[in-house]
């Protein structure tokens, strides 16, 4: 819920700080004071359209900021958390106007877009009446409300699980039957090329060792000369070769480690080269006896290297992916092959998850018609006690051309405000008074199944009087039970049954005009109700009556609990 709100430099007030409460707060003041205001600047925090005309005359800049408690608002959390803008279990917005129109807007102190504002806005607060946050006259916020009055939120989830199952499985068999008409030609195409694949039977690593051995053979000449003179000069050679050295220096170094013990660590080093040499030369001369010149061994190996890359080229890869390809073909041929059995198959999926789809919409149907029936009845109802005799309140459900992840009808409310009136979709109520007090009607008997938990309720006494208003009044406190509700109201039958109530009051001195907004103790409560009964000249009556008013809203309260 909206716990504070700070303005500054906005319309006519220079510096506003407000602590907001749970329940039903009225605002209420003279006539021009600027009670609007508050709503106007909220509007703004959520994402209106900004100009520098809302700036206070003689200020550069308006800076707004309100403080959001989110306990009890898990869809808000989430909106946060996917975009790393979630903190602690408050929420803080602001913005700032600037005198050339644009402004900047924060969320948790990230600037964001406008755009951010009001998604988030429409998760936070409902402004009733001629507003762009009227969620109401939105064709899919109706529907989810009639959904939760209902109590149809697991099956429409359930629904949408099983209308993306149907999905999945009819795109599945889209591709199958696009792929089975060039079917025949693809399969013409992979046999092709697998035959040539499988001629060349190249194995998986094949091709590095085939490179290692052409290298090889290549140099074979190369490599048995400079192996045979490395030999020479290890071992075999007609000078005296390293080992021979290595042994003579070893057998003196014997005799002198006898006169001089600190030889015998070079002695062993020597030892072990001598060791080190012999083994070298060994395998030297096992690899040179074995190295073979092999001219038609190597015109194999690069006809099959020239065969490998050639083809490699020709499906654009590397020689040694060559292995993997025909496997991916086999793959592919299989499937191929067996695609009708496949077919067959994946058609009685889709048959079935369609079944199982327009089950659940047929119940999901009949659920939402019951409840249209009986929700319509009864915000009928309320309209004729919110001083709209002859006030038609339906629920049009219309069925749709295709299947949604929703169900199969699209959900319109329709009113008509007076005797002998069409009814007509909600969005085209013209009267913004009309319109409210409709929204208090739906709001009030769908509050347990209610989503947002902030209502501002502007102009809901537009055109209302006497017992009306009074009606007004209570419902207004009882939605106030369970949601949070802020009324402007000019009334004091609406004004009475307020939890607390905020003065409105427009100053002016020294050449200057500013709006103060402060919350009411009780006694100031009784005085504002008295001045909104009879006016500036308060008589012991007027306040007699007031503060009956307030008291017997009280009373109304405790008994109903």
């Amino acid at each position: 819920m909206l716990t504070q709100l700070r303005i500054r430099d906005f319309a006519i007030v220079e510096d506003l700080e407000l602590e907001l409460a749970a329940g039903m707060t009225a605002v209420t003041g003279e006539t021009g004071a600027g009670k609007s205001i508050l709503v106007d600047a909220i509007g703004l925090l959520l994402g209106d359209r900004a100009d520098s005309g809302v700036i206070r005359h003689g200020a550069e800049r308006a800076d707004l900021s309100a403080a959001f408690d989110l306990d009890a608002l898990p869809a808000a959390r989430a909106w946060l958390a996917e975009r790393d803008l979630d903190g602690d279990r408050d929420c803080q917005l602001r913005r700032v106007v600037a005198r050339n129109g644009r402004s900047r807007n924060y969320i948790n102190g990230v600037p964001q877009p406008a755009q951010a504002l009001r998604e988030l806005g429409e998760r936070l607060v409902d402004i009733h009446g001629q507003h762009e946050h009227q969620s109401l006259v939105r064709r899919e916020a109706q529907r989810q409300l009639l959904d939760d009055y209902a109590g149809n939120t697991a099956l429409v989830n359930e629904l949408a699980e099983r209308y993306r199952a149907w999905s999945r499985l009819r795109q599945e068999l889209r591709d199958l039957r696009q792929a089975s008409s060039e079917r025949d030609a693809r399969l013409d195409i992979l046999r092709y090329h697998l035959r040539e694949l499988a001629a060349l039977n190249l194995a998986e690593g094949e091709i590095a060792e085939l490179e290692s051995e052409q290298r090889r053979l290549a140099n074979a000449s190369q490599l048995l000369d400079t192996g045979q003179r490395l030999l020479d000069e290890l071992s075999e050679g007609e000078e005296r070769p390293i080992a021979d050295r290595l042994g003579h220096g070893l057998q003196t170094l014997d005799g002198l480690s006898r006169l001089d013990a600190r030889l015998i660590p070079v002695g062993e080093l020597l030892n072990a080269a001598l060791i080190q040499v012999q083994e070298a030369c060994a395998e030297l001369r096992g690899y040179v006896q074995a190295l073979d010149l092999d001219p038609a061994h190597l015109a194999q190996i690069e006809q099959r290297l020239t065969a490998a890359h050639q083809l490699a080229r020709k499906h654009r890869l590397d020689a040694g992916e060559l292995p993997a390809l025909r496997a991916r073909f086999e793959t592919e041929l299989d499937a191929l092959e067996h695609s009708e059995t496949r077919l067959d198959a994946l058609q009685q999926a889709v048959k079935k998850a369609r079944m199982a789809y327009q089950q659940g919409a047929e119940q999901l149907g009949e659920r939402r018609a019951a409840a249209a029936r009986e929700l319509g009845e009864r915000v009928s109802q309320a309209l004729v006690e919110l001083g709209m005799p002859g006030g038609r309140f339906t629920i049009h459900l219309e069925r749709l051309d295709k299947p949604t992840p929703s169900g199969l009808e699209a959900v319109e409310f329709q009113v008509s405000a007076n005797p002998g009136q069409p009814l007509r979709p909600l969005a085209k109520v013209a009267s913004g008074g009309e319109l409210s007090r409709i929204s208090l009607a739906i709001q009030v008997i769908t509050a347990r199944a209610a989503r947002i938990p902030t209502l501002i309720f502007d102009e809901v006494d537009s055109g209302i009087g006497g017992g009306v208003a009074e009606v007004v009044g209570r419902q207004l406190r009882t939605l106030g039970e369970r949601r949070q509700v802020l009324c402007v109201t000019h009334l004091p039958q609406v004004a009475a049954q307020a939890h607390q109530q905020l003065k409105v009051e427009k100053q002016t001195g020294g050449g200057n005009t500013h709006t103060q907004v402060w919350p009411l103790a009780a006694e100031e409560r009784v005085t504002e109700i008295a001045r909104m009964l009879g006016g500036l000249e308060l008589t012991a009556q007027t306040v007699a009556h007031a503060r009956e008013m307030v008291e017997r809203a009280v009373l109304g309260s405790v008994g109903a609990d």
